[in-house]
């Protein structure tokens, strides 16, 4: 299999395993260690690069502007665990094709302020346990109890995105 194919099918996998999950963990980098924070994922299909709405006067703008590595977390019927690296992104036009009312009340502002900025996560690895399918789940945890082999039962993978 060519490795385009392989990112293809990583990408695919995780797309599908946060599709429905709106509000993920995002871990910072703070001065005193690691810091996470409920976000609201964009509403924008997974292509390996995940999108969160802040503003700069945050202490997570800050902890980014001095250490860019993440960690994304998403828990529901699966849990993916994301690492990469944050970038900072000015786009006033990425802001307001982002935006929806909902951030007027939660962030108390308006598309157009200047204080808003996009983190772009670039994802590098994602692991994930994919605990949506019951049955594999129920014979991945029988088969842990009985102390037998739980190898290539694919219930936790880890895939390269970079």
């Amino acid at each position: 299999m060519n490795p385009n194919s392989n990112h293809q099918e990583a990408v695919e996998k995780v797309r599908e395993l946060i599709k429905d999950i709106e509000i993920a963990m995002l871990t910072t980098v703070s001065e005193e260690g690691l810091v996470s924070r409920p976000m609201k994922t964009q509403d924008v299909e997974f292509d390996g690069s995940l999108w969160f709405l802040t503003k700069k006067d945050t202490e997570k703008f800050h902890e980014l502007c001095r250490n860019k590595q993440v960690n994304v977390a998403y828990a529901d019927k699966s849990f993916v665990s994301i690492r990469g690296e944050a970038e900072l992104v000015e786009s006033a036009e990425k802001i307001k094709e982002f935006w929806n009312k909902a951030y007027e009340e939660l962030l108390e502002t308006t598309y157009d302020d200047p204080n808003l900025v996009l983190i772009k996560v670039n994802v590098d690895t994602a692991e994930y346990w994919d605990s949506g399918n019951k049955f594999k789940m129920v014979k991945f945890m029988f088969n842990r109890l009985l102390g037998k082999n739980t190898e290539g039962m694919e219930l936790n993978q880890t895939v390269e995105l970079s």
